[in-house]
């Protein structure tokens, strides 16, 4: 009752004028609690709390200063004896050194053990080490107090002052090791860390003895959030250095405005002392909170405020600080999470449905062409995911196509040399990686280099990762042969642009045309249906067609390639091109149009040409049980009948492979008449197929049993008269030629002359001894006074400090040893003899190469050089990476297109061709394989008048400057480059084609395979290695191994205006001529090259466009014209260069002192019917031109 009463008078006393109040004054200081027996008389004790504070932040001051001083003076006075604890060498006061005796042993042994104290502050400092789990956890634990609840309560009643107990006694243990583990025991007492438990662990031993508990200064422990930082990395969850500094500056901020509001929380709801603390408030912690930062902030709304005088002091000081800190802090946090990486996510693999990475150079018109090409809907279902990830953020364009593509692109922000990164993007359950290539960089050798580094990023982090890559030069396709885990076996591809753009080139040289048709196979194009009979209906429908491959129907097993490309032909409406060969002791291998020796096996995988990978299908679904009547190719579907799979070809070799156990490559030498034991005999009385003795010493007894009777069928007298020529055009087609022979013929190999090297080690390409640059170099005079004709002239734009383009990868299929060395086009060189001199090393192997020193821009050059007798013109230029307007880059060569097609030329040359029509040398016959339709099949008409007659192709860097090349067609600047007539026509090669590559490389690899067979004339892996290590082709002799590589297939053009086609060439169909080719010639037509206006039937050839454009598979019904050329796939010929090597030997021998016309003296047969000649017509000419010359010579001696 007394307690009662006297609590009452209490509140009498501090509350007069409100008697129903019974809350004291001491309520908003202390919470008054009945249970703990106060002090009556509300005496605050907020001294003593603060007094064990400062007693202990000053009382160990003073006891470190202490220690200091005595240190010192005991240092100063015992200065000799410091000095010697240097270590086993000490040194005296004269610093020299002190030399260790027997005596001085045990004292150097006590200063080597470490003392009591050291192993304690070593465990200090390894216990609080954030490179330990116990560190780690209690610097993490650090920050887990709890704010105590002030009030007058007994500490063993109440379990809130238990655990701020337990804290802070793990506050102060934490603080003895850290106490212990430091160097400077000065400057850690004097740390915020330190004062923060000064004020903030001796006041809760104290409320422990008073029983009562003072809010005081435990705001304080915001200023731990600083630690927060060096926690979280401590942890390893703050890695990147702009998430530790975001951590810091909001970690800073946070923790002085909880501070600040905690000293504005304790003045305000305390008062001033001197006013008695009656002018006090009441106001939460949350609300100082506020009150600071609309401090901080300069709004000041004025809600709430401050009223106390230290309150208002401090609010001053803190409104200068606050303020600049708010200023400066917060806008860089802004700035921190605002520039964090918006693609710097992590990508979610989906089930069932793979995913590639695409790196490099990430451009929108990369990006662009590749996801135009990669998700066609022609192809059959894509379910791929495709991850772009780049170090630069896209721009607004193509972040735009990237939400275009939202449902199969994502786009991440990262660098493949960063593991993190490749992480990020599942790098190791990817399917493949593709890495695409700056085509128009200034230095090229270091854009491989960057790409190479690229792949040994990846390949380092995950070896068995499939990567395609693009490579600008071909000599740094060598360094990724260094890397342990490449390996193009398992899929890995380089694209070289340079050896595939300069190939595509070289096979124009070859057969015009034959690049703009490679480059739409590859590539995907969307059918365009015109109405009108323009040039630009049947050439886009024959752009729709692309490359795919599919396994053939079992119903094909045991037919020859030649019967089954027919049936896919005429009945499936798929043309069938190649096939590749597996098996479990061999590698893979592609065979382009294999003879009829070759019988498919079960699972044949075979590249079809079709406008739709659906159509493709059918040669998988084709059953000759269900489908065999059946004419429309469209419903040849899967049928439910049960094929009887023939055991006997259940994995079977092939034909010859049985026959002589070779290998593919070698076996595939035998003959094409070969086949069906049964058939061998009929065929070859009824083609009169003329056979050369052929050495089959390896093969079995069945092999040569047949290869007898088949020889056997034809008498001595046919053999020994057409054993080396073939029949004339006008003759019958079966006697035209013999199915070739696969394997070298037994008097090639006895007549070969062993100690003479002709072709490479690998045997695919011909080669001669090195020769000096001054050797081939001829002047303008010279090249003047040469018959040059049938030839390849190359025009180069570039200088000593120009990229190199690698003139190798244009003169290897040009060189290709399936052709015979008659057959080889002279090549001239016309440009910078400094270019050209860096060229050279590379070039110096090759035979019937010429250099004129001079520019492109010369017509003097040109006509030097005879150009309007040239097979074709190529203009390049070295020049076009180091313009930054994009629009010029192409100048140099538009200008020397340009330069040529306003050049007028006389008829002087035709003229002697046109009397020498009838003339014919001695030796020559009009059945000599130059004459053949198969060979060259070209017809004789006048030379060229005009240069806008010269076949021309140009390599173009922009494809808008493609509009520059012909002034008489009518695209548009915007029109798509394979829309436009001189990419149609053949006259005109972007690198940017290339780019379709990439993809068709992922889906299929093969298709990389077969187009560099088609295009770079014959380049292996084997070569890429031999070339990595000399940079060079080396010389071999030739063995009957390397001579059976020259047996590989080639593209060709065949006329229809004369010759054993001339009948179907006037309205015939296109599937006839097919049919007819492939069964009598055993070559495979794929395409047309057709005059730009045949379709306009114009009777005046004067007034006919010169102009051709391609066609690309016709249909079976496609209606002919005479002046077509047919683009055919051909065999090797063993006894084609027969007849020809005595006259060119003599040619040879009868020249050798001319050291620079070796181009001359062997001049080929153009492939061209707008400019070809007879053989017989040429050496007229020559000897006409001979005699010439030497009457002149005469006259000038006399």
């Amino acid at each position: 009752k007394k307690k009662v009463v006297s609590l009452n008078n209490m509140a009498e006393f501090y509350y007069p004028d409100s008697p129903s109040i019974r809350i004291s004054k001491m309520d908003v200081i202390i919470p008054f609690s009945p249970d703990v027996p106060c002090d009556s008389n509300g005496q605050r004790m907020w001294w003593a709390f603060l007094a064990s504070s400062m007693v202990t932040f000053f009382g160990g001051l003073f006891i470190i200063l202490l220690w200091r001083t005595l240190n010192y003076l005991w240092t100063v006075c015992c200065h000799c004896n410091t000095k010697k604890k240097v270590g086993p060498y000490a040194y005296d006061t004269a610093c020299k050194p002190l030399q260790t005796t027997k005596g001085s042993t045990e004292t150097v042994a006590a200063l080597s053990e470490v003392g009591w104290m050291t192993s304690v502050k070593d465990w200090a400092g390894v216990m609080i080490s954030a490179q330990t789990l116990t560190g780690r956890v209690l610097v993490s634990c650090m920050l887990h107090s709890h704010l105590p609840i002030e009030s007058c309560q007994n500490f063993y009643k109440d379990f809130t002052l238990q655990i701020d107990m337990a804290f802070n006694v793990f506050f102060l243990l934490y603080f003895g090791l850290r106490f212990i583990a430091a160097n400077d025991k000065l400057w850690f007492w004097l740390e915020v860390n330190s004062v923060v438990d000064f004020f903030t662990v001796p006041p809760v031993f104290v409320s422990v003895y008073l029983n009562r508990s003072w809010l005081g200064l435990r705001f304080l422990r915001a200023l731990r959030l600083i630690q927060f930082s060096e926690i979280l990395q401590f942890l390893n969850i703050l890695k990147t250095s702009n998430s530790i500094k975001l951590v810091n500056l909001c970690s800073i901020f946070i923790s002085t405005w909880l501070t600040a509001a905690g000293f504005i929380h304790l003045v305000e709801n305390s008062g001033d002392p001197w006013e008695n603390f009656q002018n006090s408030q009441s106001l939460s912690y949350w609300e100082c909170v506020y009150l600071l930062m609309v401090t901080m902030s300069t709004v000041g709304y004025g809600d709430v405020y401050a009223k106390t005088t230290l309150g208002r002091l401090f609010m001053v000081f803190f409104i200068l600080g606050g303020l600049a800190m708010f200023a400066s802090y917060v806008p860089e946090i802004i700035e921190l999470i605002g520039n964090r990486k918006k693609y710097g996510g992590s990508y979610s693999a989906v089930n069932g449905r793979k995913h590639i990475v695409v790196c490099g150079h990430i451009t929108l018109e990369s990006v662009s062409n590749f996801l135009k090409d990669f998700l066609h809907k022609d192809r059959d279902d894509v379910n791929v995911e495709i991850v772009f990830l780049h170090n630069i953020s896209p721009n607004l364009e193509l972040e735009a196509l990237f939400k275009r593509h939202f449902t199969q692109v994502e786009f991440y922000q990262g660098s493949v040399l960063n593991p993190h990164d490749l992480a990020r993007v599942k790098i190791e359950s990817a399917d493949a990686c593709l890495i695409l290539a700056n085509k128009y960089c200034a230095d090229p050798d270091a854009e491989d280099a960057s790409n190479i580094m690229r792949v040994i990023s990846i390949k380092n982090y995950h070896p068995k990762i499939r990567i395609i890559t693009q490579m600008l030069q071909y000599h740094n396709k060598a360094h990724l042969l260094n890397i342990p885990s490449w390996n193009w076996k398992e899929g890995d591809d380089a694209i070289c642009l340079a050896e595939l753009k300069l190939g595509f080139i070289a096979q124009s040289c070859l057969a015009q045309g034959l690049s703009t048709m490679l480059a739409n196979l590859f590539s995907m194009r969307s059918f365009i249906k015109i109405e009108e009979d323009t040039w630009q209906k049947y050439y886009l429908e024959g752009v729709a067609n692309e490359m795919y491959t599919e396994y053939l129907s079992s119903a094909f097993v045991g037919l020859s390639f030649p019967t089954i490309c027919e049936l896919c032909y005429v009945k499936l409406k798929l043309l069938l091109i190649a096939i590749e060969y597996k098996s479990d002791i061999r590698e893979s291998s592609t065979l382009i149009n294999p003879g009829n020796h070759v019988k498919m096996q079960e699972g044949t995988l075979g590249f079809f040409i079709a406008s739709d990978a659906k159509e493709v299908k059918r040669a998988l679904f084709y059953c000759k049980a269900c489908h065999d009547d059946i004419t429309d190719p469209k419903r040849i579907k899967k049928c439910g009948c049960k094929r009887s799979k023939m055991s006997v070809y259940k994995r079977m070799t092939l034909a010859c492979c049985f026959d002589c156990g070779r290998s593919e490559r070698d076996c595939s030498r035998m003959s094409a008449n070969v086949h069906h034991h049964s058939k061998a005999k009929d065929t070859l009385q009824q083609r009169g197929f003329p056979l050369s003795p052929v050495s089959l010493n390896d093969c079995s007894t069945t092999l040569r049993a047949l290869e007898e009777e088949q020889q056997s069928a034809v008498s001595p007298k046919k053999k020994q008269g057409n054993g080396n020529t073939r029949n004339s055009p006008n003759g019958s087609p079966k006697m035209m030629r013999h199915d070739p022979l696969l394997m070298p013929g037994k008097e090639q190999i006895e007549n070969m002359d062993v100690n003479v090297k002709k072709y490479d080690s690998t045997g695919m390409f011909h080669w001669c001894q090195s020769k000096d640059i001054e050797k081939v170099i001829l002047t303008r005079s010279e090249a003047a006074m040469t018959v040059l004709s049938g030839h390849v002239v190359v025009c180069i734009f570039g200088d000593a400090k120009s990229a190199l383009v690698g003139l190798r990868n244009l003169v290897m299929p040009l060189r290709a040893s399936n052709f015979h060395y008659h057959e080889l086009k002279p090549i001239v060189f016309v440009g910078s003899l400094e270019y050209l001199k860096r060229e050279w090393e590379t070039l110096h192997n090759f035979p019937k190469v010429s250099i004129l020193p001079g520019t492109p821009l010369s017509r003097a050059d040109l006509r030097a050089v005879n150009i309007n007798l040239c097979d074709m013109c190529v203009i390049l230029s070295a020049n076009q990476s180091n313009i930054d307007d994009a629009s010029l880059q192409d100048k140099e060569c538009i200008l020397a297109s340009l330069n040529i097609k306003s050049m007028q030329f006389d008829d002087s040359i035709g003229v002697l061709q046109a009397t020498s029509q009838g003339f014919t040398l001695p030796g020559m016959d009009r059945s000599s394989p130059e004459n053949s339709p198969v060979h060259g099949g070209l017809v004789r008409q006048a030379s060229i008048t005009t240069g806008a007659n010269v076949p021309i192709i140009t390599e173009l860097v922009n494809d808008s400057n493609v509009q520059f090349l012909d002034q008489d067609d009518d695209d548009d600047p915007d029109t798509e480059l394979y829309l436009t007539q001189p990419f149609a026509c053949g006259t005109a090669f972007a690198v940017s084609v290339l780019d379709s590559l990439m993809s068709a490389t992922y889906f299929n690899d093969n298709i990389l395979t077969l187009i560099r067979t088609l295009v770079t004339g014959g380049a292996t892996p084997e070569l890429e290695g031999l070339l990595a290590e000399e940079n060079a082709l080396r010389g071999g002799y030739s063995t009957p191994q390397t001579l059976a590589n020259r047996d590989r297939c080639r593209v060709a053009q065949l006329a229809l205006y004369d010759g054993p086609f001339a009948d179907l060439g006037d309205g015939g169909c296109y599937g006839d001529l097919f049919c007819k080719a492939l069964k009598t010639y055993n070559m495979l037509c794929f395409g047309i090259y057709r005059l730009r206006d045949a379709h306009l039937n114009t009777q005046s050839h004067t007034s006919q466009c010169t102009k051709r454009y391609v066609i690309t598979n016709p249909p079976y019904g496609f209606e002919l014209v005479p002046s077509d050329l047919i683009f055919c796939l051909m065999q090797f010929d063993h006894n084609a260069g027969q007849s020809q090597a005595s006259l060119t030997h003599s040619s040879h021998s009868s020249h050798s002192s001319s050291k620079k016309s070796s181009s001359v003296h062997s001049i080929p047969a153009t492939n061209r019917t707008n400019r070809a000649k007879s053989r017989d017509s040429r050496d007229k000419q020559k000897y006409v031109i001979d005699h010439l010359i030497s009457m002149t010579a005469e006259y000038n001696a006399e």
